[in-house]
């Protein structure tokens, strides 16, 4: 493709060189530049893409996309000046593609619990509905049943693009996506025509990157106020954010709730381990879902399903047979009656609404037996709450190793401590080997107790020091519980 057909969109401060010159791709790491990129610098949260340009060129790159021009630029190389670089990479990469994301409908979830959940559901009900779909998610990435490993929760601008590529060629009619706060804030987006966008809530997490609550919430805010007109904007109406999230935004407006007056309302009927009945838009329907958060992620599920045009009851008919995402609240029996269960809760919102969950479920004489750790190089301030709210609504809790990364797992233990009360610690044990605390945990188990491993549910991995260890918490669980 043609450099001036590229910039479509883009706002330029100035070009050097011809932009008649035909790209061969479009990079923003150096290290994979090959003869006739364009390589878009990117100043980067921990490195500045300027600082790589020569190395670029050096491997055949013929444009470069700046926001600093070298002292004494190349006269062999096209240099294109903007304002903003990774906006730039966005639109670039959606230009250089053919700007897919306009051939087909796509809807981005954001917020900081059930984006997962959301965005995969809604993925299953339209290819239950007859349709050929595409899937953005933290677990995996589809192209309609094609199964691609997903890295990252949204992709860098390039690959999410190429991806979107490859879904229209395969003819999809959706797209569903979970948009991240980095991605957001990154400007991985943009570029994107989005035919929708849901919000989940927003609570504590990312404040490592974003440093303070108003900046996290700005980004996720970023999200809905570049929604076009013609695109719905859904946000939850329980979580006091979902009204700023509408602020400034174009698209039409829709709420939903489980707990107040709403477009979209549900209410919980009846629920065990099993499941629960739930009562959507006047509607009593059975799912395989436990917990109001689920209640909720499955509603917006359903008014998303409704304005992209579904029948009512076949979107009723398919809720009931679809099934929790993987490591999301993933229940695993004993042959004795040990209810272990496993999810990703690793944040202190999503831990609190997962350890409600199973309290409001279990019955007298049940006890609760938790399996908790934080994450290395991650927001910190986290930490000891996770501890405090573990210990607060368990029967006993062991504190272990989650991915400490390049951090040492016994500090971070030390850090969720601090949140442990005096009157609390008699029930918390220590154990930072995961293994040995997922098995103690189903040791100290009686039949009919409840087992929760929480933080990192559908991971197969344990990243100590930089490395990648196979670990799975629900092979873990399951093997324990078969040696009860």
């Amino acid at each position: 493709m043609k450099i001036e057909e590229i910039l479509n969109g883009i706002e330029v401060v100035s070009v050097t060189g011809t932009k008649n010159r035909a790209i061969t791709g479009i990079e923003f790491d150096s290290r994979k530049v090959k003869k006739d990129s364009l390589f878009v610098a990117i100043k980067g949260y921990k490195s500045d893409g300027h600082d790589f340009v020569n190395s670029a060129i050096a491997s055949g790159a013929s444009a470069i996309i700046c926001e600093i021009l070298p002292e004494k630029p190349d006269k062999n190389i096209c240099w294109i000046k903007t304002g903003d670089s990774a906006k730039a990479l966005g639109l670039a990469a959606s230009n250089f593609f053919g700007n897919p994301s306009r051939s087909l409908k796509l809807v981005g979830v954001t917020g900081t619990n059930g984006k997962t959940t959301i965005a995969s559901l809604l993925y299953r009900m339209f290819l239950q509905l007859g349709y050929k779909c595409g899937l953005f998610s933290t677990v995996c990435n589809y192209i309609n049943e094609k199964e691609l490993e997903a890295t990252h929760t949204t992709p860098d601008p390039v690959q999410l693009n190429s991806l979107l590529s490859q879904m229209v060629d395969e003819g999809c009619d959706f797209a569903f996506m979970e948009v991240s706060s980095h991605s957001a804030h990154q400007k991985r987006i943009a570029g994107l025509k989005f035919a929708g966008g849901i919000f989940t809530n927003l609570t504590h997490d990312h404040l490592d990157y974003h440093k303070t609550f108003e900046n996290y919430l700005a980004a996720k805010k970023s999200f809905f106020d570049s929604l076009p007109a013609e695109a719905f904007a859904l946000v939850n109406l329980d979580d006091r954010n979902g009204r700023v999230m509408l602020q400034n935004c174009k698209a039409s407006h829709y709420t939903f709730s489980v707990q107040t007056m709403a477009d979209y309302r549900c209410n919980i009927i009846e629920q065990g381990f099993e499941g629960m009945e739930l009562k959507i838009q006047g509607e009593e329907v059975w799912t395989r879902f436990i917990g109001a958060f689920n209640a909720s992620n499955l509603l917006a599920v359903y008014a998303a399903s409704e304005l992209l045009g579904a029948a009512k009851k076949e979107i009723l008919t398919i809720l009931s047979d679809l099934h929790s995402v993987s490591g999301r609240l993933e229940v695993i029996k004993s042959p004795g009656g040990i209810s272990g269960i496993v999810d990703y809760a690793h944040t202190p919102d999503a831990l609190l609404n997962v350890i409600d969950t199973i309290n409001k479920i279990r019955e007298a004489g049940v006890h609760l037996i938790t399996v908790v750790g934080a994450g290395g190089d991650r927001d910190r301030t986290k930490r000891p709450k996770m501890a405090a709210i573990s210990a607060e609504g368990s029967d006993k809790v062991i504190l272990t190793s989650d991915n400490p990364r390049t951090e040492d797992p016994e500090k971070i233990l030390d850090e969720m401590e601090t949140g442990i009360t005096p009157d609390l610690k008699r029930k918390t044990l220590r154990i930072t080997n995961r293994h040995e605390a997922i098995k103690t945990a189903v040791m100290l188990a009686n039949d009919g107790d409840v087992v929760l491993i929480a933080g990192k549910g559908h991971e197969t991995y344990q990243e100590i020091m930089g490395v990648k260890h196979h670990f799975d918490d629900r092979e873990e669980l399951r093997n324990a519980l078969l040696l009860k």
